[in-house]
């Protein structure tokens, strides 16, 4: 394990952004009423100043003090970049706020002499981008963070002093009155002793430090199913040669997936350039693939798309592809006579529209667990849509009942029933408001069908009609009476035809008489 510690980040953060001041500085926050000192730069803490001090007792040290705003969130952002540019020596990084990286790299240090020659490199990398680092090596997270914060170095566990335990601290002073003060007094102790002392939690962090017990980090981002990578002694300059450069560890990854009897669903690309900088890209197809002529369409859409476009600068350095996501897939035939892959054009026109418009913008329906109208379905992203069919929009679910009225008098007739028609049309509109809009409706009755409406100031004469096909709320809402989708109101749909041919879904909210006194009428939808 590599831990770098940056002790000036803060400082560091303010220096890039205004510029190195004349005059030390320190960043503040208020703390309960009070300007309190978190950070301060090398000259500060030089002169004495330090977090926990108060802002007022400082400048009375130090009058020509500068101040700014403590800003934790962009530390952390800070922090993050500098763990993706550390992507370049490991997979595996993780962060440790608020100022620390821990890199796992085991079985990384090939490309170097030794592991200590590349945490040598990576100082240097932090240093040339101006963040004063502290690095130790380790067999342990916990020991390798503890060994850099104290400047020690591999293998100097034992005079780390029991502050390095991180624990309360009232325990490390009752350690150090009991004459133990460094981690080599407290490993020539019992553990039984120490523990009924002074607790399990310091016996378990010893055994972390000194790599008894070791911990697993939490990476950045989870590693790979696949990962392949090129390295250059020479940068690459051009964005073709990038490119090519991709597609060929993407036909190198094809080929352990296919060992494997897997496509690829989720690609992930890095491009390290030699000033430090990332670019990332992704990908995600709609179905398991091997194909390289694919991924190099979608590699061309997906760049054609970015805000900001690829720019190698100086070169790229190293270019890494790691195989996010794999599902199996098996090896398909044509039939005999030939045909085309209508399902695999499906997929990759899919995938292709999915990477240029937005995931979120190419989307399916996939069926809801409810029977309200407005909340059947879902509108989901159609790269990770379930392969399972969908219940059609054109039929209602299967505990909802359609109820068949018969006209009487000079009212609406209703529509021929299923057996007298030679199509059975569809029970859903193929347009629906969301929310419904406020229709006038006179009925001959007041739970009778409607006999004209009014609807965006022009009136409807219904000469046709079928339902009602009553739709009851969940049980668990309140009927408050209000907006349809927020009360508990019964509805009562209508499938009506209007004089001029035209159809509209209508409902009634509220039963008459028992749920309200004058129940509201909503158009729902439009049918074709």
């Amino acid at each position: 394990m590599l831990a770098l510690v940056l002790p000036w980040l803060p400082s560091e953060r303010i220096i890039r952004a205004h510029g190195p001041p004349d005059h030390p500085f320190a960043l503040i926050a208020k703390i309960r009423g009070a300007m309190v000192i978190m950070a301060a730069d090398r000259q500060a803490v030089a002169l004495g100043l330090g977090p926990g001090m108060k802002l007022a007792d400082a400048r009375a040290r130090v009058p020509d003090l500068r101040a700014f705003d403590h800003d934790p969130l962009a530390d952390a952002a800070l922090l993050s970049r500098l763990a993706e540019a550390c992507e370049r020596y490991t997979p595996m990084v993780a962060v440790k706020p608020p100022c620390a990286l821990i890199l796992d790299i085991t079985g990384a240090a090939h490309f170097f002499a030794s592991e200590t020659a590349l945490a040598q490199d990576a100082e240097d990398r932090l240093d040339a981008a101006g963040h004063g680092t502290c690095w130790a090596l380790a067999g342990t997270a916990d020991g390798a963070l503890a060994l850099a914060r104290h400047g020690l170095k591999e293998g100097a566990e034992a005079q780390l002093p029991v502050s390095a335990l991180d624990m309360d601290a009232k325990i490390h002073q009752a350690l150090e009155r009991a004459g133990l003060y460094h981690i080599g007094d407290l490993a020539e102790r019992p553990r039984a002793n120490l523990a009924a002392r002074f607790g399990m939690e310091l016996t378990l962090r010893l055994d972390r430090i000194l790599g008894a017990e070791d911990r697993p980090i939490d990476p950045l981002r989870r590693l790979g199913n696949v990962v392949t990578e090129r390295r250059f002694a020479e940068p690459l300059t051009h964005i073709d040669a990038a490119l090519a450069c991709l597609s060929e560890l993407f036909a190198e990854a094809s080929e352990r997936l296919n060992e494997r009897g897997q496509g690829a669903r989720m690609i992930r690309m890095m491009l390290f350039r030699c000033d430090g900088d990332v670019a990332r890209l992704g990908l995600e197809t709609g179905a398991p693939t091997r194909d390289g002529a694919l991924f190099r369409r979608l590699l061309r859409e997906r760049i054609e798309a970015l805000n900001d476009p690829l720019n190698p600068g100086f070169g790229y350095d190293l270019i890494r592809l790691s195989i996010v996501a794999a599902e199996p897939l098996a090896p398909q035939q044509l039939r005999l006579e030939g045909g085309e892959d209508r399902q695999g054009d499906e997929v990759a026109l899919l995938s292709q529209l999915s990477t240029r418009l937005g995931r979120d913008r190419v989307q399916k329906f996939a069926p809801a667990d409810s029977h309200i109208p407005e909340q059947g379905l879902l509108a989901l992203p159609a790269l990770g849509f379930d392969a399972a069919p969908a219940r059609s929009p054109s039929r209602p679910p299967n505990r909802v009942q359609s109820h068949w009225v018969v006209g009487r008098g000079s009212g609406p007739a209703p529509f021929a029933s299923v057996s007298e028609q030679e199509s059975n049309p569809p029970l859903r509109p193929l347009h629906m408001f969301d929310p419904p809009q406020r229709v006038q409706v006179i009925a001959e009755v007041p739970d009778g069908p409607p006999h004209r409406f009014t609807w965006r100031r022009k009136a409807h004469q219904v000469i046709r009609y079928e339902g009602p096909e009553r739709i009851t709320s969940e049980w668990w809402q309140r009927t408050d009476g209000q907006q349809p989708g927020k009360g508990g109101l019964t509805r009562d749909y209508y499938r009506v035809e209007d004089a001029r041919g035209r159809r509209y879904w209508l409902f009634r909210h509220g039963l008459y008489g028992e749920e309200k006194v004058n129940p509201d009428w909503y158009v729902h939808g439009l049918f074709a």
